[in-house]
């Protein structure tokens, strides 16, 4: 009997788009004769549709078109099996329901990478591929992320966290962050990725503006000192506390201070206008492949010194943060000092990170299938593990100081 897994993306967030991308990556290169897959598209308003045509990503050039055509379903417990459901009950015919094995979570940002989605789907007991609830929360928060790193040893720079308070004291918090972290700096929200929102600022005006961009994605943001000359590096980890494996690191290249949300999945295609070095990787079609489009060097032009001590580092970071299933983690080398800090992690990566895997040897496929594996043999062990008891406490219970 075949294991059905319900490959869901999409959600609301400002990496919506992004996450259908990924996710029709790798509904391709799923084994479709081994499982019984499903794609559920997570509208931005939170509303599950699953369709087959789902797996094209030209089935999304017209969404309300597509979401008219699919069904509605939801997720229902019974017992102990979880089921997807039509939504709407059908007078005559067979409602569709179908049990649910596994659920493939291939989303990005804040209310579904965050743990919002993984505790739903926990809640109804159903396996999940990928980070748990606290992985994720930690991984998308990252000021509370710096400090896990910070008690475990890893190098990240120090940061100064503002709230909207702070915002409406304008003069007072410019003349705190100019003295420290100071000029340039790098403004960002906490909790978004793709590069959203986050500016470097070289003066006074600029800071401001950089602040208010910040302060439209999040309530919450952080100002960090920029490294002037920098090196980015990054490298994927695979697997769970105690297993845990690096793949090859690459160099993204950027077209200014900082990668953009345009770097990263708008450029290095065919009719970009780009400029392609030697020895630079990019996709053939830009805007359709996620991060593969980003134009990287691959592996990173760093000293194979360099290379074990990055890759020895995001095994730990992944580890001090309880990761699972497949991350990307993002590093700044100081190229004036020669230290590197860890920058961020990604715990449900753009692509999977399935291009840090190939030069390694694991096809895209192959992780996929690891990661389902992984997943399943997670749960298992969480089986066995005692979560409730009955107990009479409520037979004798009484409330004291109620009103009767």
């Amino acid at each position: 009997m075949k294991i059905t897994i319900a490959v869901v993306f999409g959600g609301n967030s400002t990496e919506h788009e992004i996450s259908v991308i990924s996710a029709v990556q790798a509904l391709e290169k799923m084994d479709h004769a081994k499982y019984d897959i499903y794609p559920v598209y997570m509208t931005k308003d939170s509303l599950f549709y699953t369709d087959p045509s789902m797996e094209r990503i030209e089935s999304f050039r017209d969404i309300p078109a597509l979401i008219a055509s699919s069904l509605r379903i939801d997720f229902v417990k019974e017992k102990d099996r979880t089921y997807m459901t039509g939504h709407e009950t059908k007078l005559f015919g067979k409602k569709f329901s179908v049990p649910v094995d596994l659920v493939f979570p291939i989303v990005h940002g804040t209310n579904v990478e965050d743990g919002t989605l993984q505790g739903y789907f926990r809640t109804l007991g159903l396996p999940l591929v990928g980070p748990g609830v606290l992985p994720s929360a930690l991984g998308m928060d990252k000021v509370v992320m710096k400090s896990v790193l910070k008690d475990s040893g890893i190098p990240v720079l120090d940061c100064a966290v503002l709230r909207p308070a702070d915002f409406e004291e304008l003069d007072s918090t410019i003349a705190k962050l100019e003295a420290k972290p100071g000029y340039p700096m790098i403004i960002k929200p906490v909790n978004l990725g793709s590069s959203i929102g986050i500016s470097v600022a070289h003066d006074r005006e600029a800071l401001k503006s950089s602040l208010a961009l910040a302060f439209e994605y999040s309530d919450k943001v952080l100002a960090e000192h920029a490294i002037p000359n920098l090196q980015e590096i990054n490298c994927s980890v695979f697997g769970c506390s105690g297993e845990t494996m690096a793949s090859e690191c690459e160099e993204p290249l950027g077209s200014g201070d900082i990668l953009s949300f345009q770097d990263k999945y708008m450029s290095g295609g065919k009719g970009s206008g780009k400029t392609v070095p030697a020895g630079v990787k990019s996709s053939s079609s830009s805007g359709s492949k996620g991060m593969a489009s980003l134009t990287r060097r691959i592996p990173a032009n760093i000293s194979p010194d360099m290379r074990d001590r990055i890759r020895d580092c995001a095994r730990k970071a992944f580890e001090a943060l309880e990761g699972e299933g497949v991350a990307r983690i993002d590093f700044m080398i100081d190229k004036d000092s020669g230290e590197f800090y860890l920058n961020e992690i990604n715990t449900i990566p753009g692509s999977l990170s399935f291009y840090l895997w190939e030069p390694l040897g694991i096809p895209y496929s192959e992780l996929l299938e690891k990661l389902i594996k992984l997943a399943l043999d997670q749960d298992r062990k969480n089986k066995r593990l005692i979560t409730s008891f009955d107990t009479n406490i409520l037979s004798t219970a009484q409330v004291g100081g109620a009103k009767k």
